[in-house]
């Protein structure tokens, strides 16, 4: 008596075939790291929340030391450097000791942002008027600003 089998007889010499087939249609989704390929970039955000110059270089040299590692990789890298609090005397344009550094990595990387707390700004304001250096973009509060890109995925750094 012949036995039966729910699956054709066909079935069981076509899953190794298939299995070789997802392989090679997932491989160029995947770059050897795990992440994935086809533009999909890195994301971090730098934390600066004290005036200490070398905490300001320290930042900035985390941001062209993983823009220089992911571009040896080919891959992209988004850095958003985020001030408040004393920290934003790293853009302000009467007092920031990195101001000429803050401009040439702005014209070196097209991937970078430098975000100004605007609580601080207006806090500092009310004293004298404080302009920002011409990179920076005001956003309403650098603290929600760091958890809002936390929460969208964002490497969070803390130099």
């Amino acid at each position: 008596m012949k036995k039966y089998s729910p699956l054709p007889q066909f079935l069981p010499r076509l899953l190794p075939l298939l299995a070789i087939l997802a392989v090679f249609v997932a491989t160029p989704y995947f770059s050897a790291t795990g992440a994935l390929a086809g533009g999909k970039a890195h994301k971090v955000a730098i934390h600066v929340d004290e005036n200490d110059k070398m905490r300001m270089n320290m930042a900035l040299n985390n941001a062209q030391n993983l823009n220089k590692y992911y571009q040896a990789k080919g891959e992209k890298v988004d850095i958003e450097i985020v001030a408040y609090g004393p920290g934003l005397h790293m853009l302000r344009a009467d007092t920031a000791p990195v101001k000429s550094r803050i401009a040439a990595m702005s014209l070196e990387m097209d991937n970078i942002q430098f975000s100004a707390c605007g609580n601080t700004h207006k806090k500092m304001s009310k004293k004298k008027k404080v302009t920002l250096v011409s990179e920076a973009t005001l956003v309403p509060s650098g603290v929600i600003r760091l958890m809002e890109l936390q929460e969208k995925g964002r490497s969070y750094i803390r130099p």
